[in-house]
Formats: structure tokens, C-alpha cells, sequence
């Protein structure tokens, strides 16, 4: 007989059934064991029955946590069952016994200790589920992007050229040479939009900042854009029709996950387009309104970003940053140079930034006239300043940090949960 995978028992198969999977939990109750199984796909409660099973029921009752058992047996709808099915088993077989004291027991741990143990501690439940919901974030993005004629393009994660300042950027030496682990794909996505047109990537970024809160990662996931005949509006438009599809698409599939994690599936049916929109003159406003020390021309640390993000129940858009607190490739608005073409997508619940991005600029002396206020050396970017002068077009994009959605998706209160293995600025074991 055939293995089932549990999700397919989840989904509604009933009848008889041949499972293996880890030993998650166990307890007795009136000759009755009742085991918590996982195989990866889900996780499902069996009962087992001495006169059933005879003397291989006491071997199992005192297996440690995490052995590997088989189960073959009758899967029916229980709602008494904390996953709404179970499993009678009726035929069981040890396939591996683990060893005692698995290290994450029932008790508290303090949170050092779990990122200690984060080979373990990913097999729980909430790990499942985050991770999932991750991979379904992912899915539903791609299958966006496919359906609105954007084409995947990977650029390089070494560079010799930093995309937003050498101040936040990982050192790495290259033969002879020091290079950079890359923090976004932009500059080279300004390349490739010449070859094919609206593109986008999934891949890891670097940041070398010395940020210890509970929204920073030094390696992330970032999902990136670039759009050619973009505009600042062209742009916030795909960012909100591409968001709104990944959070309908999230509790199509898991509704019952997100509510188990204490996000209520309803808060993420909101989210629709148009976004809210703020400026930045608004959120000075806002934040003195509220007695932050702020003035016009500072940067919104990620303390204001919460402030002013708990203030919505859905995501908003923060518009026209200084161009002196934005990259140099930010296009001055040409109503207000003093202002970039610039936003950033904020998540709503005090969650913050989720994406930066907006309009690039396009004409060559106008580039060449922000790196010289920047006072940038302009020869490692010669590459970048002659993409102005053969074919340029008015073009934009935005980076998304993936475990920042996720984070505000499953509603946590730490980015490192969004992760398998998180890397802070203290962080880079296991």
C-alpha cells in the first residue's frame, strides 16, 4: 500500500490509509494513546488501541519525541481532533527510535535558546505553518507576475558598485580585489529592462546594518521591480494590485492557518486597491502632533515608521521624500525638486516598511548633476550613467522585503519567524 501524505488527509481523503512521519506529541488517556504525527505536508492526531495493537503500543508509549513511526490504519473527520481528521491506526511499525531529551520540551524557552536549537525548533508547528504561508506568499506573487507579462531576471549578488552607499554594504574579498554582497538588484535591473522589458526577481539581499530590532535582518528575501515607460503612478499601481493578489491568494489557502496564528483572515480581504496615501510633509506633521522630535529634512527611523503604521488597519503609501535622505537615482519631482518621485509601502498594525521604491531618473545631465551633489565618484558607475544616453525611458521600481510581509501576513512579533535561519547583527549560528 501506498504512502498518503497528510495534506491529502487534511483536504478530505478519508478511509484507509498508510502514513510515516515524526513523533511530535503524545499523551494516554483510558487505554487510548494519542499521537501527534508530522511528515513534512501537515500534521494529524492517531489513536492507538492496545487490543488492536498488542505490545507494540507500550514500545511507542515510551518513544522519545521525534522518533519516526508508520501508521497504517482508518483516516476519518473528528471534530473533536485539534486538525478536524484523524487516524485509527490499526498496523503500526518503529522506523527510527530518537534519542532521549529532545532539547525543545513543553516547558518555556527564552528566545536565545530556541535560535540555539532553529534546527529543531523549524519542525514545530508555527514554524510549519509560517514557512508555508511563506512559500504560498512566493507562489501567489509568481503566478502574478506571470499572468501580468513581467519576466524573471537574476543579476549578480557580488558588485562592485553599491546601490545605496558603501555604509550598509558586506565587504567580500574577491581574488585580488574587494567587491560587495549585493543589497538590491537595481542598478542592474535599469540594465536589463532594455532587453526584456518589465521584470522582476526573488533573491537573497545584504545589509550591513547595525539594527538589533524586530524588523532588521542582515539576509533577506527580496522581491524586486522594474518597469520601463513607468511612472511614480504606473509603479504604486503594481505594487497595489500585486499585493492585494498575494493577500486574497493567502487566505484562499490558508484561512485556517492565519487565524491559528492570530491573524484574522478578514483584516487581509481589505486590502485592495487604492492604498491610503501619505506624504512626507503629512508624517512630520503626524509625528510633532505626537511629540516626536522631528523636523522637515530627517530621516522616519523605523520607531516613527511604527507610530505612523498604527495609525492604519491596511497598508498605506509614505510619498515624496527629501531627495537629501533618498538614493541619487530618485528623480527630483519637478513640481517640488526639493522632494524625490518616491514612496514607500508601510504596513499597517505598527509593522512598518514593507517596500521602498519609485521613479528613477532618466535623463543623463540630470543624473550626472544628483552624483555630483552626492559627491559620487562617477567611474565605477560609467556603466550605469550610459544607459542615459543610449535609449533611456522614464522608468521605476520597488523592492519588497519578503519576511516584512510575511511578518505583517501571520501577524508576528519578530521578523526571525518569518525565517528558517535568521541572520542579525549577533546571529549567524546555527
Amino acid at each position: 500500500m501506498e504512502f498518503t501524505e497528510i495534506r491529502e488527509i487534511l483536504k478530505g481523503k478519508e478511509g484507509k490509509v498508510r502514513i510515516h512521519g515524526w513523533l511530535h506529541n503524545k499523551r494516554s488517556s483510558g487505554g487510548i494513546l494519542f499521537l501527534i504525527l508530522s511528515d513534512g505536508t501537515g500534521f494529524i492526531q492517531c489513536t492507538l488501541r492496545k487490543d488492536k495493537l498488542g505490545k507494540i503500543l507500550e514500545e511507542i508509549e515510551r518513544l522519545p519525541l521525534q522518533s519516526v513511526l508508520e501508521l497504517t490504519g482508518e483516516s476519518k473527520k473528528d471534530s473533536r481532533s485539534p486538525y478536524g481528521y484523524e487516524i485509527v491506526a490499526d498496523e503500526a511499525e518503529i522506523e527510527h527510535k530518537a534519542t532521549e531529551d529532545y532539547p525543545i520540551a513543553k516547558k518555556e524557552h527564552g528566545p536565545e535558546f530556541l535560535l540555539d536549537n532553529r534546527h529543531f525548533w523549524i519542525r514545530g508547528q508555527t514554524a510549519h505553518t509560517v514557512l508555508k504561508i511563506k512559500a504560498g506568499v512566493l507562489r501567489a506573487a509568481r503566478e502574478w507576475f506571470d499572468k501580468n507579462g513581467y519576466t524573471e531576471f537574476h543579476s549578480p549578488i557580488f558588485t562592485a558598485a553599491a546601490c545605496e552607499g558603501g555604509a550598509t554594504l558586506f565587504p567580500v574579498k574577491y581574488f585580488d580585489q574587494k567587491v560587495f554582497l549585493a543589497q538590491s538588484w537595481q542598478l542592474y535591473a535599469e540594465a536589463a529592462i532594455a532587453s526584456l522589458g518589465k521584470i522582476y526577481t526573488i533573491a537573497p539581499s545584504f545589509r550591513a546594518e547595525k539594527s538589533r530590532t524586530r524588523r532588521h535582518l542582515t539576509e533577506y528575501w527580496h522581491m524586486e521591480v522594474e518597469e520601463p515607460w513607468c511612472d511614480l503612478e504606473c509603479i504604486l499601481k503594481t505594487e497595489e494590485e500585486l499585493v492585494s493578489f498575494i493577500c486574497k491568494k493567502i487566505v484562499e489557502e490558508f484561512s485556517e492557518e492565519l487565524k491559528k496564528l492570530g491573524r484574522n483572515p478578514e483584516d487581509l480581504l481589505k486590502v485592495k486597491s487604492p492604498f491610503p496615501r501619505v506624504t512626507y510633509d503629512e508624517a512630520i506633521e503626524i509625528l510633532q502632533k505626537e511629540g516626536v522630535k522631528i523636523k522637515w529634512g530627517d530621516d522616519i527611523t523605523w520607531e516613527n515608521d511604527k507610530l505612523l503604521s498604527s495609525k492604519f488597519d491596511r497598508p498605506f503609501f509614505l510619498m515624496f521624500f527629501p531627495k537629501g535622505i533618498k538614493a541619487f537615482y530618485h528623480k527630483p519631482d519637478p513640481k517640488n525638486p526639493k522632494v524625490t518621485l518616491s514612496a514607500d509601502l508601510m504596513g499597517p498594525e505598527g509593522y512598518g516598511e514593507l517596500t521602498g521604491g519609485g521613479q528613477r531618473i532618466h535623463d543623463v545631465d540630470e543624473l550626472l548633476r544628483r552624483m555630483k551633489e552626492e559627491k559620487m565618484a562617477t567611474k565605477e558607475y560609467q556603466w550605469y550613467i550610459d544607459l542615459r544616453r543610449y535609449g533611456t525611458v522614464p522608468h521605476s521600481g520597488f523592492g519588497l522585503g519578503v519576511e516584512r510581509l510575511v511578518s505583517w501576513i501571520c501577524k508576528l512579533e519578530h521578523i526571525r519567524d518569518a525565517v528558517a535561519f535568521p541572520r542579525m547583527t549577533n546571529r549567524v549560528y546555527p
